[in-house]
C-alpha cells in the first residue's frame, strides 16, 4: 500500500528551507526531512500540506506551487511525496511538537544526512525555474557571448552551451568565454559535448545527449557538479534516475520549428512521465517563459527553451 505524504519547502528571506528532524522512534528516525505529513482521507496534497503546517509549525499558508512529486520504495513501505514551495506564509515557524528545526541552504544540504525520499527534493531546490539551450549563431563569439549576457540579465541562471556545428578546439574556446561570462553574472554554465573531453573545461556541469545517455555506464563527473540528459521517453528518464542524474530535459512537449516532423508529447503525456520520474524534469518544445505556471500545473521543474529564451524579445 502507498503512502501519500504532503511536505512543504518553506523559503526564508536569506534563501535558506526550513528542515525538521524526525523523532529515533519512527521510520527514517533521525534523520533531517521537508515538515509535512501523511493526506487523510479525502484531503487533497494542498489541504493535507496546509493542516501539517499549522500543526507542526504554527504557520498559515498564504500561496504555494507543486515543486516536485517522488515515489519511493523502501521495500517495508511505498511512500509518493508531493512536495509544494510554499511561496507565502504566515506565522513564526517552530517545532510546536518538541521537534528540532533549522534553516539550511540547498547547496550546503548533505543528501545521506536526509531519506533517500527527499534527495530528489533537494537537486529540485538547487536547480532555477529557466533553463536556457544556446541558439546561433556560435561561430562568432563576440555577439554570441553578447546575446548570453542578455539572457541572463533577464533571468537565466542556467546555461547549456549547444554548439554542435563547432571544432572541439572552437568549441573549447567558446565554453571559456562563456564560463567567464555566467560567472561574472551569477548563472551556471553545462557543456554539451563528449564528456571525455570537456571534463577538465571550465564548467558548472554537463549536460548529456540522449544517445550519450544511452551508452553510458556511470555518472561521468563528481557530485560536485551538475549533470543532466536529454529524455524522450520512459526508458530514458529510468536511466538518468540510475546513473544519479540531477535532471532531466523531456521533450518535445509541443510542436517546435527546430524539429517540425517529431511527435510531441502534449502536456497530459509529459505529466505522466514526469510523475514516474525519480528526478527534476525540464518541459522542453515550443515553451517560454510565460509557461512555467503550465509546467508546474504538470510537474515540471521549469522551462527549457532556445528560441524562448535566447530571443532579444523573450519577457522574463
Amino acid at each position: 500500500m502507498q503512502i501519500h505524504v504532503a511536505a512543504g519547502t518553506i523559503q526564508d528571506a536569506h534563501g535558506r528551507i526550513l528542515i525538521t528532524k524526525r523523532p529515533d522512534r519512527v521510520h527514517q528516525g533521525g534523520l533531517w526531512e521537508f515538515p509535512g505529513g501523511k493526506l487523510e482521507p479525502g484531503e487533497t496534497p494542498r489541504e493535507a500540506l496546509a493542516r501539517e503546517l499549522r500543526e507542526e509549525l504554527g504557520i498559515r499558508i498564504l500561496s504555494s506551487r507543486p515543486l516536485i512529486r517522488v515515489h519511493h520504495d523502501y521495500r517495508d513501505r511505498q511512500i509518493l511525496l508531493d512536495v509544494h514551495r510554499v511561496d507565502n506564509y504566515l506565522g513564526d515557524p517552530h517545532g510546536r511538537e518538541g521537534q528540532p528545526v533549522a534553516w539550511a541552504h540547498p547547496e550546503s544540504m548533505d543528501p545521506g544526512l536526509f531519506p533517500a525520499a527527499d534527495r530528489p527534493v533537494i537537486s529540485a531546490l538547487r536547480l532555477p525555474e529557466l533553463y536556457l539551450i544556446t541558439g546561433e549563431d556560435p561561430r562568432d563569439a563576440g555577439p554570441f557571448i553578447d546575446r548570453l549576457s542578455g539572457a541572463i540579465a533577464r533571468g537565466v541562471r542556467l546555461v547549456q552551451l549547444r554548439a554542435h556545428s563547432l571544432s572541439d578546439d572552437r568549441y573549447a574556446d567558446l565554453a571559456e568565454s562563456a564560463f567567464r561570462c555566467c560567472k561574472l553574472h551569477g548563472a551556471r554554465l553545462l557543456l554539451n559535448r563528449d564528456p571525455f573531453l570537456v571534463r577538465d573545461l571550465p564548467c558548472h556541469g554537463l549536460h548529456l545527449t540522449a544517445r550519450r545517455l544511452a551508452v553510458l555506464g556511470q555518472r561521468p563527473l563528481d557530485e560536485d557538479r551538475l549533470v543532466g540528459a536529454s529524455c524522450h521517453s520512459a526508458q530514458d528518464l529510468i536511466r538518468a534516475a540510475r546513473l544519479g542524474l540531477d535532471y532531466a530535459l523531456l521533450s518535445p512537449v509541443q510542436a517546435t520549428v527546430s524539429h517540425p516532423g517529431a511527435r510531441i508529447l502534449g502536456w497530459d503525456r509529459f505529466a505522466a512521465l514526469a510523475d514516474m520520474a525519480m528526478l527534476p524534469v525540464y518541459a522542453l518544445g515550443g515553451l517560454r517563459p510565460g509557461d512555467l505556471n503550465q509546467a508546474f500545473a504538470h510537474g515540471a521543474q521549469g522551462v527549457a527553451a532556445i528560441r524562448g529564451l535566447w530571443s532579444d524579445e523573450a519577457p522574463r
